[in-house]
């Protein structure tokens, strides 16, 4: 069994939310033989330099994403995409400990066959499914980190739209970087760069439209 990550171990001591379960998919994924990394503020699990797997923490639950879901066979249906763009990464979903209990032995075979995919070298054909342009510097940060690439695909074509143009706008360089950087939370949560995040209703006098320039 391969050893963790004293990277890995710092996020968990700093983790408040799905810490205990998520411990428990980490005690997996290490047990097949995965060698764990942080990646992106996040636990990444690789074979030979080739992301496998990564977990994810969230208000409502806790994942297992895999890179490469797509091509998993998945006969119990068990994965789902992170959203309704997502061309690669599939993800299993769960709530608490006695589901990853319960599951283990799926769990695994997910992870074996994620690995023998890789060491099959097969690839997933990704379809054009945008016809936008992106500034230089947003399409660097996409080439740089899957995870901002996978949330960003999975965003509705009218989100990616806004945030292109917002990003695009500048003159500058650094201040297109700037606010790839300020925005890059919102796509990785999944929100839209207009989507209000207050709570409460879009409409005034509930919601002033503050939330936008926090």
């Amino acid at each position: 069994m391969n050893e963790t990550n004293p990277k890995v171990d710092e996020y968990f001591k700093a983790a408040s939310k799905w810490r205990e379960e998520l411990q428990q998919l980490r005690t997996i994924l290490i047990d097949c033989n995965l060698t764990e990394e942080l990646k992106w503020r996040t636990p990444c699990y690789t074979f030979k330099q080739h992301n496998i797997a990564l977990l994810g923490s969230f208000k409502a639950y806790f994942s297992l994403s895999f890179f490469k879901g797509v091509l998993l066979k998945d006969v119990h249906g068990l994965l789902v995409a992170p959203g309704e763009n997502s061309q690669s990464v599939r993800m299993l979903k769960f709530t608490d400990v006695q589901e990853i209990v319960t599951a283990e032995p799926l769990i695994k075979a997910y992870i074996y066959e994620a690995i023998e995919i890789e060491r099959a070298g097969l690839k997933v054909n990704l379809k054009q499914s945008t016809n936008l342009v992106f500034p230089e510097e947003f399409q660097q940060k996409l080439d740089e980190s899957p995870t901002l690439k996978s949330a960003f695909e999975a965003l509705t074509p009218g989100r990616q739209r806004a945030y292109n143009l917002f990003f695009s706008a500048p003159k500058q360089s650094k201040t297109r970087v700037a606010r790839v950087e300020k925005y890059r939370k919102r796509i990785l949560d999944g929100i839209g760069i207009n989507d209000c995040t207050c709570g409460q209703s879009k409409k005034l006098p509930q919601c002033d439209g503050s939330h936008k320039y926090i």
